[in-house]
């Protein structure tokens, strides 16, 4: 199973796990993060790069991995992907530059995905 798989079934069945334990609270902020990430007066696009660069600061890689994946679904190119990348590692300082390497991989097994034959 490559990472993108990997990451992304692991994702759904711990959400599927959290949303099964019927918290108010959980599934209040789940609904908040869903619609933030919608089109607004700030388009999807544009949304999704500011998530990736406050996840790059914030240093979460799982965050990271997810934005990336939205980008990528988004088509951004490499070139955009990589000025969010140095926005980031500017607000953020040389403590990011491990997510930063890590992004770049998870990037291009990204750009090498396809998914699994359903």
């Amino acid at each position: 199973m490559n990472s993108v798989d990997s990451f992304n079934e692991f994702r759904s069945a711990m959400n599927e796990k959290i949303m099964a334990a019927d918290n108010k609270v959980i599934k209040r902020l789940f609904n908040l993060d869903t619609n933030t990430y919608t089109e607004g007066s700030v388009d999807v696009k544009t949304k999704e790069m500011i998530g990736l660069a406050c996840s790059m600061v914030l240093r979460c890689d799982d965050c990271v991995k997810y934005h990336l994946g939205k980008c990528h679904e988004l088509g951004m190119s490499t070139e955009q992907v990589f000025e969010v990348f140095a926005i980031a590692n500017i607000i953020g300082g040389t403590i990011v530059i491990p997510h930063l390497r890590r992004a770049v991989a998870y990037w291009e097994d990204l750009q090498q995905y396809s998914p699994a034959a359903e």
